[in-house]
Order: C-alpha cells, then sequence, then structure tokens
C-alpha cells in the first residue's frame, strides 16, 4: 500500500504580491533539505487556460516547463528553490478545469445532472491535487490571490475539503499576511492581518502556520498579537521582514523553527536538515565583490524585474558563482535609437519576447555589440535580431523577420512552416524541452562541456534556412543545431570576445546553486574586458 502524501496549502490575505511563491518554496527547500520528496504546485483562480496570453507587465514572466506548459512565474521560483524539474501538472488555471467540465457536459459524461461549482468544479480542483501529489511525501499547494477574492471562493472551498478527503492530520494551512507600517505613529499595524485571519476562519479553514510579510523587522509584541487575536500557536506566527536576497527565505524560516515544526505537526518528526550548501551560496550573494560590471537588458517590459525573473536570477547566480557584482539595468527599446546611449554599458542582453514594439532597439542593440567587440547575450529573440542586425551589417539592408515586417524583401527569420496562419494564438509555439548538438570547438561547446544538450524553448519563429549559408560571410556561425540540422539553435559570432545567441531559453534551468553555463561564460567575458 503506497504511503499518504502530506499536504500544505499556502494562502494569502490582504494583498497580492506578498511573496507566497517564495514563502512556499522555502517551506519547500527547508522539507528538501531533510530529504523528504516534495513537489508544489500553483492553482490560479484566472479564467485563463494557461498562462501563454499573459501580459508579462501585469503577471510576470510565463515560465515554461520541460514538458511545455506555460505557467505562473512562480514555478520558476520553486525549480530554482529546490532545483528540481516541475511538470504541467504542477499549474492548474481556472480557465482549463471550466473547460474540460463543460467538454464533458457537452459529451453527456454528467448523465443529466446539474454541473455546479459545488460540487463538480471543486472535485476537479481536488482531482488535480491529488494526481499531481502522488508519489510524494509532501504536496505544497499555493493559492493565487488572496481569501475573499471574488474568483477565488471554489479553490478555498476545495483546499478546505481536502483535510476531510485525505485527513486533517495530512493536511497543513500556511497563510501569508502583510504587515503595513504607519510612518505618522512609527509602528507597524495587525489590524489588516486580523482581518484577512477572519476571512480565512470564516470559510472554515484555521491556519496551522502564520507567516507575517513586512518591509522591515518586528517585535515580538507583534507575534504575541497576531497569535491572540489570530488563534494561531505563538510558535507558529513567523516574522518574515524583506530580506536582501531571496534565497535567505529558508534560512529564515529554519532559524524560525518552521521546519521543525511543519514535519512534527505532519508526522516526520527526528529529520535534520543539511543546508550547507544553500548557506554557502547565500553568503556568496551576500559578499560585496572588488569588481563590479553594468549590464544593460535591453527589453519592452519595463515596469519590473518580475516580467523577466529567471533572466535576472540567472545573471545574479553567474555573478555569485564568479565572484564579480552585476550592475543590472534596464534599457528601454522602444526609445533606443542611438549606439551612444549604450557606450555606459560592459555587457548587453536582449531577452526573449514577441511583436514588434521596440525591436529596433534591439537590432541596434545586438548591431553595436557586434561593431565594438561589446559581450552579447542573446535569449529566443534576442538571437533573431542578432541575426537581423549581422544580415545588415553585412549590407543585406532589409533584412528582418516575418513577424515584424510580413513583405520584407530578406526574411532572416520567419515562421515555422507547421505555425503559419496560427501567429496570433496562444499555446501554438515550439515549447519545452528540445535536443540540440552543440559544434566542438565553440564557445557554447566549451562553456557546456558537452555537445549534447536539451533546452527550454518557446517560439514560433525560426531562423530561415534559406540564408543559412550566408551566416559566414556575415560573420556569424550556426554552432548548434537540432539534431535533424533543420533548426539554428545557437549562433555564435566569430572573432568577438563574446557574441552568442540561443533559440531557447537557458535562463529557465538555470539555479541559484548551479549556474547555467551560457551565464557564466558570458559574465566570464566581462571578467576579460580591458578596464
Amino acid at each position: 500500500m503506497s504511503k499518504q502524501t502530506k499536504f500544505i496549502f499556502v494562502t494569502g490575505g490582504v494583498l497580492s504580491g506578498l511573496g507566497k511563491g517564495i514563502t512556499a518554496a522555502s517551506i519547500a527547500h527547508t522539507l528538501k533539505s531533510r530529504g523528504l520528496r516534495v513537489n508544489l504546485q500553483k492553482c490560479d483562480p484566472y479564467l485563463n487556460v494557461d498562462a501563454g496570453t499573459l501580459n508579462p507587465a501585469e503577471h510576470g514572466e510565463c515560465f515554461v516547463t520541460a514538458d511545455g506548459a506555460e505557467t505562473d512565474m512562480d514555478l520558476g521560483h520553486y525549480e530554482r528553490f529546490l532545483d528540481i524539474e516541475l511538470t504541467k501538472t504542477s499549474s492548474v488555471m481556472s480557465g482549463k478545469l471550466l473547460k474540460k467540465l463543460i467538454e464533458d457536459e457537452r459529451d453527456g459524461k454528467f448523465l443529466g445532472q446539474t454541473v455546479q461549482v459545488l460540487p463538480h468544479f471543486t472535485n476537479a480542483i481536488k482531482d488535480n491535487i491529488l494526481k499531481a501529489g502522488q508519489g510524494f511525501d509532501v504536496h505544497i499547494v499555493e493559492i493565487g490571490g488572496t481569501v475573499g477574492d471574488y474568483e477565488s471562493p471554489a479553490f478555498i472551498e476545495a483546499i478546505r475539503e481536502m483535510s476531510l478527503s485525505v485527513g486533517r492530520k495530512n493536511c497543513l494551512y500556511v497563510h501569508v499576511v502583510y504587515l503595513p507600517y504607519l510612518g505618522a505613529s512609527k509602528e507597524i499595524k495587525t489590524k489588516p492581518a486580523q482581518n484577512a485571519l477572519k476571512d480565512l476562519r470564516a470559510v472554515g479553514i484555521i491556519p496551522d502556520l502564520l507567516v507575517a510579510r513586512s518591509e522591515t523587522s518586528s517585535s515580538e509584541e507583534v507575534r504575541g498579537k497576531l497569535s491572540l487575536h489570530g488563534g494561531v500557536e505563538k510558535d507558529a506566527v513567523v516574522l518574515l521582514p524583506n530580506a536582501p536576497t531571496i534565497y535567505q527565505v529558508p534560512i529564515t524560516l529554519e532559524e524560525q523553527g518552521v521546519g521543525s515544526l511543519v514535519t512534527e505537526k505532519l508526522g516526520f518528526e527526528g529529520l535534520k536538515p543539511d543546508m550547507k550548501d544553500w548557506e554557502d551560496m547565500v553568503a556568496h550573494a551576500l559578499t560585496t565583490p572588488s569588481k563590479s560590471f553594468r549590464i544593460g537588458v535591453v527589453a519592452k517590459y519595463l515596469d519590473n524585474q518580475d516580467t523577466y525573473i529567471s533572466v535576472f536570477e540567472a545573471l545574479r547566480a553567474a555573478a555569485w558563482a564568479e565572484g564579480v557584482d552585476l550592475d543590472l539595468a534596464w534599457v528601454d527599446a522602444e526609445k533606443l535609437n542611438n549606439a551612444k546611449n549604450l557606450d555606459k554599458y560592459d555587457g548587453l542582453l536582449v531577452p526573449g519576447g514577441f511583436g514588434e514594439r521596440g525591436i529596433e532597439g534591439k537590432i541596434l542593440a545586438a548591431r553595436y555589440c557586434l561593431d565594438n567587440n561589446i559581450p552579447y547575450l542573446g535569449l529566443c529573440l534576442g538571437l533573431q535580431v542578432a541575426v537581423v542586425a549581422a544580415a545588415r551589417k553585412a549590407g543585406l539592408a532589409k533584412a528582418n523577420s516575418t513577424e515584424f515586417d510580413k513583405k520584407c524583401i530578406d526574411p532572416v527569420i520567419n515562421t515555422m512552416i507547421d505555425q503559419k496562419g496560427k501567429e496570433e494564438t496562444g499555446g501554438t509555439m515550439r515549447l519545452g524541452n528540445y535536443p540540440c548538438v552543440l559544434q566542438k570547438g565553440s564557445k557554447a561547446h566549451d562553456f557546456y562541456g558537452k555537445a549534447d544538450i536539451e533546452e527550454r524553448h518557446r517560439h514560433r519563429y525560426e531562423c530561415n534556412n534559406d540564408y543559412r549559408d550566408q551566416y559566414k560571410s556575415w560573420g556569424i556561425e550556426a554552432v548548434g543545431m537540432s539534431p535533424d540540422k533543420k533548426l539554428v539553435e545557437v549562433i555564435e559570432a566569430s572573432d568577438h570576445p563574446f557574441f552568442v545567441a540561443s533559440q531557447f531559453h537557458p535562463e529557465f534551468n538555470s539555479r541559484p546553486t548551479r549556474p547555467h553555463p551560457l551565464f557564466v561564460g558570458f559574465v566570464n567575458s566581462l571578467k576579460n574586458l580591458p578596464r
């Protein structure tokens, strides 16, 4: 008989964006450090089927799993904190479940029943949670949004019912709240958190662990007040002020006894954590190196770093490994019309993206790096603009991608054959892991230390093979190809200190304790620049 999976449910109150994902990932890390098999899942009340069509300026980056699911950015945190590969079962949105329910109803699978939110929709949520948790010691589920949102009651009801389905001793509820600081009276206020706890108790859930987020440190008086008014044991109230790096959070939780409390409540007593590698990484992250370099990230979604969070975390991980500091600065691609605006940067990075907005600025950035031997790392769209820049530099003045100019004279980038006619739709791209063979002697091969690799993709445009035989005359070379040699995966510029671009997204495979080789190579090239 298989062992019963234990479930941890993480909810939020007061406001969104508190760090539920970091909290869930940090709890997961403390459990994994004790040798437990841990999985994570994000349940979002959005009516979208997946995260593929969500605006990254509003919702953060779209993270792609190895098996090709377009998901919420929190799955990136989960993977980085646990150094695992998640699957499409770790991402659930209302739209996906409702779509299946409606299809089943149309197919007559409910045999004339009245299909309702309760029990049919809530059962669908529970079934997905149970399926995702199979085979693990602990399955952690984060519920998106805040308790009390109009969209979320079905998810809250479903996780309440989970304690009836698997037994209360096999479920643990974590509630994350916010403690605002009132400048006029110079005090942290707990009333919003108290109200958020009332909302949760009103729907039948009493949290086992309360995580109180704040901008500054809180006093023991605050812990006592939250315990008294929230109905949570005092040692189960965790005060979590802003940390200098998010990777310090698992250590902070461990220092406040969360790992021991959770394992005791779930029946895993006596397990000791081993977090030495993680602690060493955090120590590196908090050290101020003697060398610092300024990197320009040329993009169009500039609202916050969440829009390209995996890219920023991959850069940081590589910098810690190389013992340097990186000053990461936005470069607005839409406003970039003069190469003189780029001479303040030691290196440039162009991340992935879609649409025509800001594209000429990105091409200009790639051309600037080609002309001036400035380190350049291109990711997905960053490869495509690099190919366009190289073609234009070589004399093909009208070179472009058909994504931006349907009738361009020299379409050096065009739509994949099987994607023609689907350019404006979601979920139709090349998604997830695909193999690549690296050319021996190339920089990319040196970085990886092997020829055969697998990386994650998210795109529907490719290098046009009709122009591949001209690459060498343009000063670039296709050094990474699909095994059948039909698709360009990596390009490099000849006689350049570092001009490397990939059609895939290496940032999704970077880990804080195991930085990605392309990012390490990029950062290392900065160290060799004449200063």
